[in-house]
């Protein structure tokens, strides 16, 4: 029985360190740019855009240009994100050794 309970307290800690991690996640905020510099965008942890910078100059720019522009900040700040977001879930995870653990689940 003590192996069993020793598996238990390992998955209560890792359940503990899991939603220390998910509290971080969520206060997490990176920033995507493109255009170098033109077009700025900001996601919050849970991957929802909660700014959008966007300079003067760009303004001068045809439409299609400028949504290229926003789409490629974007998809860096989406980048980023997901490298901060398995590095924090690989901090929880790692002492536990789970072979093949990725975030998200």
């Amino acid at each position: 029985m003590t192996d069993f309970n020793k598996i238990l307290d390992k998955a209560k800690e890792l359940e503990a360190k899991m939603k220390e991690s998910q509290d971080r996640i969520k206060k997490i905020e990176v920033v995507g740019v493109s255009g170098a510099n033109l077009v700025k965008v900001i996601l919050n942890g849970d991957g929802e855009m909660i700014k959008l910078e966007l300079t003067p100059e760009i303004l001068k720019e045809e439409k299609t240009i400028i949504e290229d522009l926003i789409t490629a900040a974007h998809n860096n700040a989406k980048s980023k994100l997901k490298t901060i977001t398995s590095e924090e879930i690989s901090k929880a995870t790692g002492s536990f050794g789970i072979p093949g653990f990725k975030w998200p689940l």
